[in-house]
């Protein structure tokens, strides 16, 4: 078993893929599993948020006064921030590691962290407007009616947007934003490879399996969960915010905003949220690498027969 598992990760290294089928894989990965996720975040952003407006948050609250469909509020913007988030951030790690490797032969740990931050963060920066896009549609429905903003789709909310407050406000909380992704990028390569063997070794997990692929993605979640939940927090109060009545924003700048939370709320007020944050984050992890190895598998296969 063993030498067939070493035999088809050689024939994968082999052939690999075209770089126009990694960013394609990697786009159609990302949206398969937001679309499954998405709920949790909707939960996680609300949650986070409600102390925000001065709230107490409740599950059962928030599904009674909105609705189960309300859940999926924002959908349109999450997969479209998909289509270039993920797609930037996998296709661009992965080009860069190859041509890397090309110059120098060979691709190590510290390459990977690296490589993983810078591809993180450029796919963050050009996927801003659909994060604030996205946090805006997902808790508008919570606000009181006479703040709520009443987009209709995710066109009516960009086109609103750029109208009211300029293209400025699309890279309102880019700073936090653009953190965590590099955070994730990094925390996702040190940890996921390093659980996948772990795994194998304590539990007797056949290594790349669905099994050993979503422990090790849920524990690689958990990590980068923990470490960057303040980051999301500040984030989705930057994105959300409305000016005072003489133009102010309240929340200036990530540690601004961090600062003013702990002050004002306390220091857990920053992992409000924090369990559908961790579903959301280990759980498109796992659907999205599954998705993304299924799809370039399905085109290796086409290959071999076809040619």
């Amino acid at each position: 078993a063993n030498n067939k598992n070493r035999s088809m990760v050689a024939a994968v290294h082999h052939h690999k893929p075209p770089t126009s089928v990694v960013f394609l894989t990697a786009g159609i990965g990302g949206c398969f599993g937001w679309a499954i996720v998405h709920p949790a975040n909707t939960i996680a952003v609300r949650w986070n948020l409600a102390s925000m407006q001065g709230k107490k948050f409740s599950l059962r609250g928030m599904i009674a006064e909105n609705g189960v469909r309300s859940l999926y509020d924002g959908l349109s913007a999450g997969l479209l921030r998909q289509v270039l988030y993920a797609t930037a951030r996998f296709g661009l790690f992965e080009t860069f590691r190859d041509a890397l490797h090309e110059i120098r032969g060979t691709t190590d740990f510290a390459s990977r962290v690296v490589l993983g931050a810078v591809s993180g963060g450029m796919a963050a920066y050009i996927s801003c407007p659909m994060e604030v896009a996205t946090v805006r549609m997902s808790n508008d429905v919570t606000l009181p009616q006479d703040q709520r903003r009443n987009y209709k789709n995710v066109v009516d909310t960009i086109r609103r947007i750029t109208k009211e407050e300029g293209i400025a406000a699309f890279w309102r909380g880019s700073t936090p934003f653009v953190t965590r992704a590099m955070m994730v990028g990094v925390f996702q390569v040190a940890t996921l490879d390093q659980f996948k063997t772990m795994f194998v070794d304590l539990f007797s997990q056949q290594a790349d399996s669905i099994t050993n692929v979503f422990s090790a993605s849920m524990a690689s979640g958990l990590i980068y969960s923990l470490a960057t939940q303040p980051l999301e927090s500040a984030k989705n109060r930057m994105a959300s915010q409305r000016p005072d009545s003489s133009g102010t924003l309240k929340y200036r700048s990530t540690l601004q905003t961090m600062r003013t939370v702990t002050a004002t709320e306390g220091f857990g007020a920053l992992y409000n949220g924090f369990l559908p944050y961790y579903i959301r984050c280990g759980g498109h992890t796992v659907t999205m690498f599954v998705c993304v190895q299924v799809l370039r598998d399905a085109y290796d296969a086409y290959q071999e027969t076809d040619h």
